[in-house]
């Protein structure tokens, strides 16, 4: 990529909700001599914005202002004067396959937050080629969804494959613990207009584990149909478990990365995504609740309801009241093989943040970004692509460390 370019970095939508918060950490810990930009469609927000920005920090260098409407042109020249562009631009499948476009004609290097996986389907079909003949890494889904479930299981599958030269048989992950104020204006608007726009046939073929992979498989292993029915299962070393809202999003894009590095997955590696209960009883009304609630969901007159119930789009919990809020992870990886001993090789993983969840994709974002820029193994063996937060590895994970969000695995006995 040109180093000649104006920008290290360009946060387009920098005055949404999220936006806000990836801004407010690049000016607390990216260096001072970063070149980067604010950019949107209102150059007054956008100025009033970086007042703010300025009040946080004023010793630094403001970043610039670049008002731009969402046209194929005026994204061309973004996306030619930085070098990488990030974008909190949604619903992006009403607002963003240009900005995709963009980046991937451009050789620019691309980091979004987006759950909808019908959308980042249709922009691997057509930018994913395009993207690795420009080098520009193009990577969907690197925040909340689906950044700690891929870089979780990337740490698992990369630690049973240095310490015991086996590949990873299967990974379960559980959302152990999640402390939020709510979901943002932002997030609840793109599940209705997904809920609206796209046919429930696409909807359905989005469960597919290997939808977004980039090679398929024949056969997968259904859930027994008690847990199909109920959601619950349970796992010795995780417990209850039961359906999560955001697992379908965490299968699909780990099973991508599953794809683009297969010789440290194993062959027929499976993924599955839950989130821990205090019991089977809370574990069933809670899958019985998610089923039910998309069903209503589907309804004109419930849609209508919900819109005037959640904050606006750009909006959405106080930071006060996001205080002591915070994520936990946990995953257990078994191997394809037995140790020496006969035993069974099996790893378990936890990811910890210590924060909201808006808070942590801001960091995610702001932290792969610079990962894009300085990371001289990415530069040299990473090629450009429609790709995933994973391949980023453990240049990603290090950066992560140093801001709190910490990933940590170790082996289990017997």
């Amino acid at each position: 990529m040109a180093s000649t370019r104006h920008f290290d970095i360009i946060l387009l939508g920098a005055t949404g909700y999220t936006g806000k918060l990836c801004a407010e950490h690049i000016v607390k810990h990216h260096p001072t001599n970063l070149k980067w930009a604010i950019a949107g469609r209102s150059a007054d927000k956008l100025n009033a914005f970086a007042e703010e920005l300025h009040k946080i920090n004023p010793d630094r260098k403001d970043p610039e202002v670049v008002s731009v409407q969402l046209k194929p042109e005026e994204l061309s020249r973004l996306a030619q004067s930085t070098r990488v562009l990030i974008n909190c631009v949604g619903p992006y499948h009403l607002y963003s396959s240009p900005v995709v476009e963009a980046c991937a004609n451009n050789g620019t290097h691309y980091l979004d937050v987006t759950g909808e996986m019908v959308w980042v389907k249709e922009m691997i079909q057509k930018y994913h080629e395009k993207a690795r003949e420009t080098g520009a890494i193009i990577i969907s889904a690197d925040g909340l969804e689906c950044a700690p479930a891929d870089l979780l299981t990337w740490a698992l599958v990369t630690g049973i494959k240095n310490k015991f030269s086996v590949q990873t048989k299967e990974v379960i992950n559980s959302i152990y613990e999640l402390k939020t104020a709510g979901a943002s204006g932002g997030t609840l608007t793109t599940i209705l207009g997904l809920i609206e726009s796209v046919p429930m046939k696409k909807l359905h073929e989005a469960q597919n584990p290997d939808y977004l992979s980039a090679t398929q498989r024949r056969t997968h292993l259904s859930p027994p149909l008690l847990q199909q029915l109920l959601g619950v299962t349970s796992i010795p070393e995780l417990g209850t478990l039961t359906t999560s809202i955001t697992g379908h999003c965490d299968v699909a894009i780990v099973q991508r990365s599953r794809s683009l590095m297969p010789g440290l997955y194993g062959s027929d590696f499976k993924f599955r995504a839950f989130v821990a209960v205090r019991n089977a009883l809370v574990g069933v009304a809670i899958h019985l609740g998610l089923m039910f609630g998309m069903m209503a969901l589907t309804l004109s007159p419930m849609r209508w309801l919900m819109r005037k119930l959640i904050y606006a789009p750009g909006q959405g919990p106080s930071k006060k009241s996001t205080e002591g809020n915070r994520i936990e992870y946990r995953a257990l990886a078994k191997a394809e093989h037995k140790s020496l001993a006969g035993k069974p090789i099996k790893m378990l993983g936890t990811y910890r943040a210590q924060g909201d969840a808006y808070w942590m994709t801001g960091v995610l974002l702001a932290e792969s970004a610079m990962v894009l820029l300085e990371s001289e193994r990415v530069k040299k063996e990473v090629e450009g692509g429609y790709l995933t937060p994973a391949v980023l590895g453990q240049e990603y994970i290090d950066r992560l460390e140093r801001v709190g969000i910490t990933i940590d695995t170790k082996v289990l006995e017997g």
